[in-house]
């Protein structure tokens, strides 16, 4: 394996890990200037660390979304990295260096605490726990975010008691809502005992129970209610086999101003998103016959961040989510070896196929680009060939004009940034989600370089094939195949360290501005 998905450290190399991984986040993204300080000389490449006399840390070539990484056998200390951070920002960033100073030991903190449960979690993960792949995805990160671990805010505690790396099942808690406050689309599935009538009920995350609490004409009721246990993106609850339950979670991750509460008229963006990917693939049966999309559409909000639900209902089958493909196993193995039958390259193929089919349509047709990164993708397994599930679509970019030209009604989100006809943007969103966490950080991850880019580029360029010399695919192709340098995000600059008011990003999620080696025309390390 590549090492594109950073599985959890060795016992007892946690900060080391961490400090590698936030040098390279930093040298990726270029903060403050800092990819200027690494050096090449006969001995090798390092890069010289302002802050504290001769830190330098060697440097290795290859990484899939970087030209140089740490180099494997080094040991940085999480204070030296840091301190180099502080030396090199900019002083407007000051309070955005010490919430990702912050963020650090939160995340060092939460990785501490996985490695004591680790081994005794893995040995009580059941076969037929419908969560199974859920957990298991939990134990590996982020492919390019470093501090993916961290939640703002919380304890040990909170993490052992609600975290999906910890396998635990809780209780929710309950609020009673004036009806007349209340917008839903269908009526809730539970109801607490004794709640009394002509108030609506609304599921409460015990992580958000206070905030809650505070809500003026909002009472919390004393006693919880319906057991569940989280998904691997925390703030969505299993409520039962096929049931999740997406609620507003009062932390941030992936950064500080990534909130995890739920603002009025996203449940119903991601409901209306879901609308028009269904229409898109009754239209396209060769590329949407092997899609299934998460039934969304059951939601309320009360108009408060952290006053909303969503159910969300799945197929059945077993689902692996993509984020767990390479997940350690119990037995030794990996999740792709157990789920394949051994045959991870001919599993991998299938996926790629599906996946890259499914979105160069949807670009190159309808002028959409999914933000369906691995944890919003999942493989659905049964007695057929596994069928692709998309879940959690608000945050997907579509063409208004392109949609108008392929004859499918625009819809109408109340989020404008959902909207564009920039085809470059659109293809920021394909190469650094569908390209870049759906399919290479798995595929190199899995596989050696080498066999790994034959077979994104195989399964890509026929993809694009179908579509001729269309100019969106010929446009996709230059972003991609033919491209020199492939776009990045700097998602620690716009999640944690600069202002939205200095940084101008709209969404911190779509925040672009690096670039990496492109590893569809040369395998990292090659």
């Amino acid at each position: 394996m590549s090492g594109a998905v950073s599985a959890a450290p060795e016992r007892g190399g946690a900060e080391a890990y961490l400090a590698a991984r936030v040098l390279n986040a930093l040298l990726r993204e270029d903060y403050g200037g800092l990819s200027a300080r690494v050096a090449h000389s006969k001995d090798g490449v390092a890069v010289h660390l302002p802050g504290r006399p001769g830190a330098t840390i060697r440097l290795s070539p290859g990484g899939l979304f970087q030209d140089y990484v740490v180099a494997p056998d080094e040991r940085p200390s999480l204070r030296t990295v840091l301190d180099a951070l502080a030396e090199v920002a900019d002083p407007a960033d000051a309070e955005g260096v010490r919430a990702f100073e912050a963020e650090c030991a939160a995340a060092l903190r939460a990785l501490e605490l996985h490695e004591t449960r680790r081994e005794a979690v893995l040995a009580g993960i059941d076969r037929g726990d419908p969560l199974r792949y859920e957990t298991l995805a939990a134990f590996v990160d982020h492919p390019v975010y470093p501090t993916a671990r961290a939640r703002h805010g919380l304890s040990d505690a909170d993490l052992r008691a609600y975290a999906p790396e910890f396998a635990p099942e809780f209780e929710l808690r309950w609020a009673l809502v004036p009806a007349g406050r209340v917008r839903a689309t269908a009526p809730l599935p539970w109801r607490p005992p004794g709640a009394p009538e002509g108030e609506a009920v609304f599921p409460v995350h015990p992580l958000s129970a206070a905030a809650v609490a505070e809500i003026p004409g909002v009472r919390l009721l004393p006693e919880p209610h319906l057991a569940v246990r989280p998904t691997l993106s925390m703030r969505t609850v299993a409520a039962g086999a096929r049931t999740h339950l997406k609620l507003p979670l009062a932390t941030s991750t992936l950064g500080l101003r990534n909130r995890r509460s739920i603002k009025p008229g996203t449940l119903a963006d991601g409901a209306a998103a879901e609308l028009l990917l269904r229409e898109i693939a009754a239209r396209e049966p060769a590329a949407g016959g092997r899609i299934a999309l998460a039934e969304e559409q059951e939601h309320a909000h009360a108009g408060h961040e952290y006053l909303a639900w969503m159910v969300r209902r799945l197929p059945p089958g077993e689902i692996v989510p993509v984020a767990g493909l390479l997940a350690p196993a119990p037995g030794g193995r990996t999740v792709i070896e157990e789920v394949s039958g051994g045959d991870v390259a001919g599993f991998l193929a299938d996926y790629l196929t599906v996946l890259l089919r499914w979105n160069v349509t949807l670009f190159v047709r309808y002028g959409v680009a999914l933000e369906a990164h691995q944890q919003n993708l999942a493989l659905v397994l049964g007695d057929g060939p596994p069928t692709l599930l998309i879940k959690d679509n608000d945050g997907l970019l579509a063409s208004p004009g392109r949609l108008r030209e392929a004859g499918v009604t625009v819809p109408e989100f109340a989020d404008p940034r959902m909207f564009g006809d920039d085809p470059h943007a659109l293809a920021d969103v394909f190469v650094t989600i569908t390209l870049h966490l759906a399919a290479a950080a798995v595929a190199f991850g899995a596989l050696p370089g080498g066999l790994a880019r034959k077979l994104l580029t195989d399964t890509l360029g026929a993809a694009l094939e179908e579509h001729g010399d269309h100019p969106m695919a010929r446009l996709l192709r230059a972003r991609t195949l033919d491209a020199a340098r492939l776009v990045g995000k700097s998602m620690i600059t716009a999640g944690t360290l600069v202002a939205k008011s200095r940084t101008g990003a709209a969404d911190v999620n779509k925040y672009y501005g690096t670039s990496g080696p492109n590893y569809l025309r040369r395998a990292p390390g090659h």
